[in-house]
């Protein structure tokens, strides 16, 4: 049967209107990105860095991307950006994917994936340090008003097991776009470098960054592989104990007060813990507070000592070390 006049007219409207339907299925193809690199930026640090489809059509669609780490430790995160700067451990090498996403919930678009990665550095293994630890501390600089805290880094680590005995090591740290090598090392007998002292850093007392500490070496008879690690802040600070701790008996009370710690963080920014010891009967008391004092009921015949530490509040940043106790304070008969 063939079809003419406005009935042809009518098939061939309802045709166009079918695929103008289509065609929005058409553009939600997500092309992936391309140009996609991992370039070393600093110690323990690479900047990721892609550029959209330019075949990608329409030309007005705006995707965010996906970003997977795979090595060294896997995670995964979403951006808006066409760059993103990530922290990690380099020695291990490293490698990463990313692809464009569009919509939101479980059923939006992907595009495939693209990757990239960097070699571990050479080095022979065994060579490396191990057991890298570090702790800063806080001290008061009374010779500046801009920075009146200063922050100290003590790194220790054991020289590898497969490290000839000609080794030496040399210790970096990065914090934020700051890099310094250290410059006083304590040594074994053998006078390899196995332990770092900052007395002066440029970390801030109050920071969140990540701290980067990357260690390499020099042999003549091995290639010695380098190690880097990244330390959060507050699980590596060695708070100070708190200041001018007193106390004193009257009757049946025992009231003790102290001051803050040597800090950059404010008063309101500390919990303590309070140890009372009973010489006379062998036996002591623990309270966790807030507050700068704290008021006891003991007994008048017994001779007591009483320490504070500090430890810097979760309200203020992550849950983090006691500092030292201060020392025994000595009251009573």
């Amino acid at each position: 049967m063939i079809i003419t006049g406005p009935a042809l007219l009518i098939l061939l409207g309802a045709a166009a209107i079918l695929q103008a339907e289509l065609l929005p299925d058409e553009k939600l193809l997500l092309l992936p990105p391309v140009n996609f690199t991992i370039k070393v930026t600093g110690l323990a640090q690479v900047l990721l860095h892609w550029e959209p489809n330019p075949d990608q059509k329409p030309r007005n669609v705006n995707p965010e991307y996906r970003v997977k780490i795979n090595a060294p430790q896997e995670d995964d995160y979403e951006t808006r950006n066409t760059e993103s700067k990530c922290a990690t451990m380099l020695h291990r090498g490293f490698s990463a994917s990313v692809q464009a996403i569009l919509g939101p919930g479980p059923s939006r678009l992907a595009s495939s994936w693209v990757s990239a990665e960097l070699k571990a550095p050479p080095g022979s293994p065994g060579t490396s340090v191990a057991n890298l630890t570090c702790t800063t501390n806080t001290v008061a600089d009374n010779c500046t008003h801009l920075r009146p805290y200063q922050v100290s880094l003590h790194c220790t680590w054991l020289v590898g097991k497969d490290a000839p005995e000609d080794t030496q090591y040399f210790l970096y740290y990065r914090y934020g776009s700051w890099t310094e090598e250290c410059q006083e090392y304590s040594k074994d007998t053998l006078k390899r470098n196995i332990a770092c002292w900052f007395p002066r850093t440029f970390i801030h007392g109050k920071g969140r960054d990540w701290l980067a500490v990357h260690v390499n070496g020099s042999s003549k008879h091995a290639v010695i592989k380098p190690f880097d690690q990244l330390f959060a802040l507050h699980a590596i600070d060695q708070v100070n104990p708190p200041l001018n701790v007193t106390a004193e008996t009257e009757g049946t009370h025992l009231s003790i007060q102290w001051e803050k710690p040597v800090s950059a963080f404010p008063t309101h920014c500390f919990d303590y813990e309070v140890k009372i010891y009973n010489i006379r009967k062998g036996y002591f008391q623990t309270e966790k507070i807030t507050t700068n004092a704290f008021v006891s009921v003991v007994d008048d015949v017994s001779k007591y000592y009483v320490q504070v530490r500090a430890a810097v509040s979760s309200t203020c940043r992550p849950s983090g070390l006691w500092s030292q106790w201060s020392r025994p304070l000595y009251v009573g008969e």
